[in-house]
């Protein structure tokens, strides 16, 4: 029985940090340390051992680490007064704001507050809008991470045809996007819970990613056949951690990436680039706007 050749996204994910890290010591060559905040409110498991992964990866390539944790009860207001503190601290070179947030909270009004050009996470209206027009701005990380995987594990994008299951705003649509564009030219078919048999468009497709958040919704009969499978959607369970694809895919696939060791940790690898980009952006205003003084 042949089974699919598995996208290691650590082992991935760890070279993009050796890539990193060179770059990060350039940008302290020129005075410029890189530092990465974090708001984290509540006392959620999953996301506090996200946020420190994180750190433990800034570590690894020479970024600072800014943290702001605040009770679950924090109010509206508490949590924009700890945005504001970063867009305004100039250690922080690029912040996030950990998701989900408690119900008090609304989550569109935090993210307006951020300031775009801070945005590490690439979810500012701003940003979002440069990346419908082609743009320059922070790409949003999942969506980059899936792209990124493709791309190093040599999977064709242009010309191919995407089953995008899920249509959310941190991973289907803006993967979408950016699947569309003229970088990439793909045909994408972007399935959500009103779509009628999501599995004969999976079928149709050379490359299926699922990011419903429904576990185990994808089964083998829903690939054809040397497809690439990205499973992206996670479902915490008394079983443990399930992802949007079925294992048994893996008999059917050509490639695919698994629920946790694919995703997962380019997406981190994807935050640290996104947030080395900023400060490489930074440096060169910096040196445009000498360069202005000298003439």
């Amino acid at each position: 029985m042949t089974t699919a050749t598995r996208m290691d996204g650590n082992a991935t994910a760890a070279a993009i940090k050796e890539e990193l890290s060179a770059r990060v010591a350039v940008l302290r060559s020129m005075g410029l340390v890189p530092g990465l905040g974090t708001i984290l409110v509540g006392d959620d498991a999953a996301s506090q051992s996200y946020v420190s992964a994180k750190h433990r990866d800034c570590s690894e390539v020479g970024i600072e680490s800014l943290r702001l944790n605040l009770p679950a009860s924090a109010t509206e207001a508490d949590v924009i007064s700890a945005v504001r503190y970063f867009n305004d601290a100039d250690e922080c070179t690029g912040f996030i704001v950990q998701l989900p947030l408690p119900r008090q909270v609304d989550v569109g009004r935090v993210l307006d507050e951020i300031d775009p050009h801070k945005d590490a996470d690439g979810l500012h209206p701003v940003n979002l809008g440069r990346l419908i027009l082609g743009g320059e701005g922070t790409k949003p990380c999942t969506p980059r991470a899936i792209l990124e995987l493709l791309q190093r594990n040599h999977v064709t994008i242009t010309g191919a045809q995407f089953c995008i299951i899920g249509c959310g705003v941190t991973v289907g649509r803006p993967l979408g996007l950016m699947l569309v564009s003229p970088a990439h030219h793909a045909t994408v078919t972007l399935c959500n819970e009103a779509t009628p048999d999501v599995a004969a468009h999976a079928r149709e497709a050379d490359v299926v990613v699922a990011a419903a958040g429904v576990a185990h919704l994808v089964r083998s009969d829903w690939i054809k056949p040397g497809a690439t499978v990205m499973s992206v959607g996670l479902t915490r369970t008394v079983e443990g951690v399930l992802g949007d694809v079925h294992p048994e895919v893996e008999r059917v696939a050509g490639r695919w990436a698994r629920p946790t060791g694919g995703v997962g940790p380019m997406t981190r690898a994807m935050l640290l680039t996104n947030l080395v980009e900023i400060a490489e952006r930074q440096v060169g205003a910096s040196a445009f706007e000498a360069a202005d003084r000298d003439e």
